[in-house]
């Protein structure tokens, strides 16, 4: 007998959305079933992503949001809600990268990325739980007392990557968030678990692995080879799901061994 995982009647909201893992988290809940609130600043893609989902049979709204200014975040939650009904899962994708030695390091590049990848996370987090703790206490109507916040983090959170000395310490920030967010939300029914990614295959990042040093990084992966989007799939599915009650403050590493 095969299994299957639905998420039919639920509202998924992926930051981040317009390009790379967060493009396909969307289509894959979609796929699953959710109808999928696609949120990010390049509306162009967005409007392109949802065509492609439409297109395949799922439902997709398309809203702008910057996670680096508060009152993006708060009008672009609003607005999901109204459009598509209140939010029972959060991918938390927005991130974005700084490649440098620590002593290189400009406040403007560590503002950058800790403002995205830490402080954007945690306020969209925190919007979205306060409207999942409201319906967990009966005082706004859902469908679903609860709900599911996946943080995307990074092997680099785990272990510390020459280069990405910053973007690491992000990730590990956002590690430790997911945890401290799993303990305070857990009793309203709302599950927080992190995605920490080893190097994946996107196309933001194809280009480098064509590259001499791309190539001589592949030889020092455990296995010598790249994860693709697809990769992720199963483990994403599972924690936006229902089936996955039990899993709270899990951070779970999908890098082929690299972390070890």
């Amino acid at each position: 007998m095969a299994y299957t995982i639905e998420l039919s009647g639920r509202v998924a909201l992926v930051t981040g959305a317009s390009s790379g893992l967060g493009w396909r988290f969307a289509e894959v809940l979609a796929q699953a079933g959710a109808a999928v609130v696609l949120s990010g600043r390049r509306m162009e893609r967005l409007k392109e992503l949802r065509a492609r989902i439409e297109g395949q049979g799922g439902d997709a709204h398309v809203v702008e949001l910057d996670v680096t200014d508060s009152a993006s975040i708060r009008a672009a939650v609003a607005h999901a809600e109204t459009e598509m009904g209140p939010i029972d899962i959060l991918v938390n994708n927005a991130g974005i990268s700084a490649q440098q030695k620590l002593l290189d390091a400009t406040p403007e590049d560590f503002d950058d990325v800790f403002g995205t990848n830490v402080r954007g996370a945690f306020f969209v987090a925190q919007e979205v739980a306060r409207r999942m703790v409201a319906r967990s206490l009966g005082v706004t109507p859902g469908t679903w007392a609860g709900g599911r916040i996946i943080n995307v983090a990074s092997v680099a959170g785990l272990r510390v990557i020459p280069k990405l000395g910053v973007y690491a310490m992000s990730k590990a920030a956002v590690i430790h968030m997911t945890r401290a967010m799993a303990v305070e939300w857990g009793k309203y029914g709302i599950n927080v678990n992190a995605i920490c990614p080893g190097y994946i295959d996107t196309e933001m990042n194809h280009h480098h692995w064509q590259t001499e040093a791309g190539q001589r990084l592949m030889q020092m992966l455990p296995r010598k080879r790249l994860g693709k989007p697809e990769d992720l799939d199963a483990m994403l599915v599972m924690l936006a799901s229902g089936q996955s009650s039990l899993v709270n403050g899990a951070v779970l590493t999908a890098d082929d061994g690299f972390g070890i």
